[in-house]
This record gives structure tokens, sequence and C-alpha cells, in this order.
């Protein structure tokens, strides 16, 4: 399976800027942390070593994971996507057939969901649902509460 991931440029530079941030200032902080407990004294009764210890494992762990996402993502040509379909930074504006309420999301890499925004992830399941439709198609989405379906009514960057 691909590690592969598609961002915008600053969703990917917010990604750098945390990697950064873990990098030259928490790596530092835990060592920093570890050696204050350890210029304590008894290592085996120490709990601030352990937590220390424990603390740094988490961050090495978080710090390898990003790099991963970071080596492998990919910055978005929005010049290159095609406007016809409901694509990765496509607004799509839909309208539920239910209920005929009409609202519009973006769609976006999980990192850079924000329903506040009204971005949504392509990962979530409207945005899997919306992923490759065009303007008169009907979406259906397996959402939590059962299947909901929603018409395609215009399709923007």
């Amino acid at each position: 399976m691909s590690d592969i991931r598609y961002y915008t440029k600053e969703g990917l530079q917010k990604l750098k800027d945390e990697l950064h941030e873990m990098k030259a200032v928490e790596r530092p902080r835990i060592s920093q942390q570890i050696a204050d407990a350890r210029d304590k004294g008894d290592l085996s009764e120490n709990a601030e070593y352990d937590a220390a210890k424990e603390a740094q494992g988490l961050l090495e762990m978080k710090i390898a994971k990003m790099e991963n996402i970071v080596a492998n993502a990919r910055i978005i040509d929005e010049s290159q996507i095609d406007d016809s379909k409901a694509l990765i930074l496509s607004t799509v504006k839909i309208k539920n057939t239910k209920n005929g309420m009409e609202v519009s999301y973006t769609l976006v890499a999980e990192s850079e969901a924000n329903l506040k925004e009204k971005k949504i992830s392509v990962d979530s399941p409207i945005g899997k649902g919306l992923l490759g439709k065009e303007v008169g198609d009907i979406a259906i989405v397996e959402a939590p509460g059962g299947k909901m379906e929603f018409e395609i009514i215009e399709i923007t960057r």
C-alpha cells in the first residue's frame, strides 16, 4: 500500500513546521528533563527519570511517523486538476435529497480538514462519497446514521 498523500503547499509547510518544532524544541527539552532527573541520584526509584524516558520514546515515535509522512507527501498542482469532477481541492456544493438542505465543502487532505472552515477530508465518509462525481450525479454516503444521498449541484476551485 502506498503512503503517498497529497497536500496543499500550506498544508505541507504546516507539517514541516510541526516536525521542526518537535526536533528543535521538544527533543532538547525532554533531553534536559532526563539529565536533570539523572542528576538526582538513584535511577531505580526515580519516577521523574522514568516519565522523561517514556516521553522521549513517545516523541521519537511521533518524529519518525511525521518524517515518514513528510517524505511521502506530494504537493497538489492545482493547474492540473480536472474541474469537471469532485477531486481534492474542489469546492463542491451539494444538496441533501431528503431535506433539500444545501451546503458547500472543500475537499482536502485529512490533516487539513476543518469543519468550521467547511473543509472536509477526502478520507471522510462524505469526502469518499463525493470523489470523482460530476455535477448532476447523486453521491450515496455511508454515514454512521445510515445512507445519505446528496446531489452534486456545483464544482469549483
